[in-house]
């Protein structure tokens, strides 16, 4: 069966089976940039609409709100993500999830007052929120185990992508103009929506298997039927388990026919899954973890400034422009994911999470360091008539060393992996709306503390908590990379806690299946 198998896949080309799920993934990598685009947009009108002598104004406290607008309404459109996931199809999602951002940049053109400009800085943060999970689950479905986890760490390079072209407009043209051409993107993502084939095991959810069978065929280089067999029957057996009771599944019985769970109301149905698959260990163990690592990644120090970072520069002195050097800091992004994304394959990811969070750490310090040495008391980054001389080069080297370990932080890789196939979409969905929250209050409280503590107090504190993170997630942070999801499920069942990357594949060794994970990690590897 091995060689019949082997000698088929050689009458494909491997450039076909590629190509055709790079080419799938388009509209999603379009998507992606227009996410970058939603959320550096603020960056580049935030200097311009601050305290300004014509047209939109708004001062020091309706900035902070207005950086971190954006950030509060992301979890409103997580909660959307789901269910219209669910209920249109991956395809159908990711069209629609496209209209937030139409509305937005639409009112971003045409503000006429303050409060039509948060609304519009509102609709860019739903649409963020709603947006992650389809693209999250669309390359997931579309793309084979071979491939997977080159295309979901590219993923990040393109909302790096987003945000440098974010960056660059804002430098050439007004805001509103800049607004205005942003909308070509989710025009142009919605436009190739249209081509892309919807995912298999969705249409099989809905029963439409010569759909899904054709989509399959699509997927893996235009191919026939028999070429996809094999595949197509694990996509079965998938999907056959994906139906079954939740409860009785758990508990091992393969008899669903006549489970009174299927029965059971909403209210009830959605307690039982809470129960029986969210507060678990093999779920809460990662789930701690993730939130862990978004916390301490979110407060090291650049993502807290990112939506004053322009005035931020200004503030430390810096000697060039800081309009160009944050189009600088939009290519750099995309260049560290992309190095990140071959890091990864080499040192594996728990090497890379730890490193780069140290590295986060000490740059965060130097900052703390060089404010406290040469920036006046009297400086504060939300009020541009305290900005000291702009001689500096120091901010520049500071900064940029930020931003590059910074990016090579991959915690929504993480999030892609971590979790089982029954707590997946719960979990994940959870923690990226719990990770918008902390965003929010970190980019809010950034005025608090900087008007409190100044640019080196603040960014102290930062570097305390990420020296925590940083100790925390080396003795509890797994190595998962090159582990296929059965494995690392194993072990977040086990008891092992600590320097946990020589004991994972020990873990699922030890474990002894029971009768549905005979099927489950041919499914999940």
């Amino acid at each position: 069966m091995t060689i019949q198998m082997n000698d088929e896949v050689k009458k494909i080309s491997r450039w076909r089976v590629v190509s055709s799920q790079v080419l799938a993934c388009l509209a999603l990598d379009f998507l992606l940039v227009g996410l970058g685009m939603s959320i550096s947009f603020v960056t580049m009108v935030l200097p311009e609409v601050l305290d300004a002598k014509e047209g939109l104004s708004i001062n020091k406290k309706q900035a902070s709100w207005f950086g971190s607008m954006a950030f509060l309404c992301q979890p409103l459109g997580s909660i959307f993500s789901g269910p219209l996931l669910d209920y249109f199809g991956r395809k159908k999602a990711l069209f629609l999830v496209n209209i937030p951002h139409l509305i937005a940049w639409l009112l971003m053109y045409h503000a006429w007052n303050v409060p039509s400009l948060f609304v519009g800085n509102a609709l860019l943060g739903i649409g963020i929120g709603i947006m992650e999970a389809p693209s999250v689950t669309y390359v997931g479905e579309v793309t084979d185990p071979s491939i997977r986890g080159c295309l979901t760490t590219l993923t990040n390079g393109f909302t790096s992508a987003g945000m440098f072209v974010a960056y660059l407009l804002g430098t050439v043209l007004p805001w509103r103009q800049a607004a205005l051409v942003s909308l070509s993107v989710p025009l142009a993502t919605m436009a190739l929506v249209l081509l892309v084939p919807e995912t298999p095991i969705w249409l099989l959810s809905k029963g439409r298997q010569k759909e899904a069978l054709k989509s399959l065929c699509r997927l893996r280089g235009w191919v026939k039927p028999e070429d996809v067999k094999e595949e197509f029957e694990q996509l079965l057996k998938y999907n056959d388990l994906n139906q079954q009771c939740v409860v009785c599944f758990k508990d091992g019985e393969s008899d669903m026919g006549s489970c009174e769970h299927m029965n059971c109301g909403i209210i009830e149905g959605i307690i039982l899954k809470f129960k029986h698959v969210f507060f678990v260990k093999e779920t809460m163990r990662p789930f701690t973890l993730v939130m862990g690592y978004f916390l301490f990644h979110t407060l090291s120090g650049l993502i807290p400034v990112r939506p004053n970072l322009v005035n931020f520069c200004k503030a430390l002195g810096m000697k060039y422009d800081a309009k160009t050097f944050v189009v600088i800091v939009g290519a750099v992004l995309i260049l560290m994911n992309l190095v990140s994304a071959v890091i990864v394959k080499t040192i594996g990811k728990r090497k890379l999470v730890v490193g780069s969070l140290l590295a986060t750490a000490f740059c965060s310090l130097g900052i703390s360091v060089y404010a406290s040495i040469k920036t006046p008391m009297s400086v504060f980054s939300y009020e541009m008539s305290t900005f000291p001389e702009a001689k500096e080069v120091w901010p520049v080297a500071l900064l940029m060393a930020l931003v590059c370990v910074t990016s090579l932080g991959i915690p929504w890789i993480l999030l892609s992996e971590v979790f089982p196939f029954r707590s997946r979409g719960m979990a994940t969905g959870l923690a990226a709306a719990l990770n918008y929250v902390i965003v929010f209050i970190a980019t809010k409280t950034n005025y608090n503390l900087e008007a409190s503590f100044h640019i080196s107090g603040t960014f102290a504190i930062y570097a305390i908590l990420t020296f925590i993170g940083t100790v925390y997630l080396y003795l509890y942070l797994p190595e998962t990379e090159n582990r296929s999801l059965a494995e690392i499920e194993a072990y977040y069942k086990g008891s092992q806690k600590i320097f946990a990357d020589d004991c994972l594949i020990n873990a699922f060794r030890k474990k002894k299946p029971r009768n549905n994970d005979v099927i489950k990690p041919m499914l999940v590897n």
